[in-house]
């Protein structure tokens, strides 16, 4: 019984895959060796998160933002929070920012779906490694 092999595309390439909830890229293990294709979650909590209503207001939040500003400029993830705490009707300090980490995933997946980039100080940076505030534009 030899060592398990990553999987690899028709090119000899690692496949990459996405976690459906948090956006980063999975990394390959090899106790998902028997079940590569079938894991779409990065975590246990990832898995028990999935995707909820409140994470598709983000994602669609973030493009709404997008759209009504020109085609160079950035939004922060906070702005989309604020705008879905707002529509439901919860304008505290406190709700915009529990929705945070749901926006900065929301952003993860639009990038992920070749929608969105992430910025930080005008450099676009890997989404599953970028630490500290970010910045989404539009995908160039």
């Amino acid at each position: 019984m030899g060592r398990q092999r990553e999987p690899r595309d028709s090119g000899g390439e690692r496949a990459d895959k996405v976690c459906r909830s948090c956006g980063r890229r999975i990394e390959w293990r090899a106790a998902w060796a028997k079940n590569w294709n079938d894991v779409a979650y990065c975590s246990d909590a990832c898995r028990a998160r999935k995707v909820r209503p409140v994470d598709r207001e983000l994602e669609e939040s973030i493009r709404r933002l997008l759209g009504e500003r020109a085609a160079t400029a950035t939004i922060c993830p906070s702005e989309a929070a604020r705008a879905v705490a707002a529509a439901q009707g919860d304008a505290s300090d406190d709700a915009w920012r529990t929705l945070m980490e749901p926006a900065r995933r929301a952003a993860r997946r639009l990038v992920a779906a070749g929608e969105v980039e992430i910025t930080q100080s005008g450099r676009v940076v890997e989404p599953s490694t970028a630490k500290g505030p970010i910045r989404i534009r539009r995908a160039r």
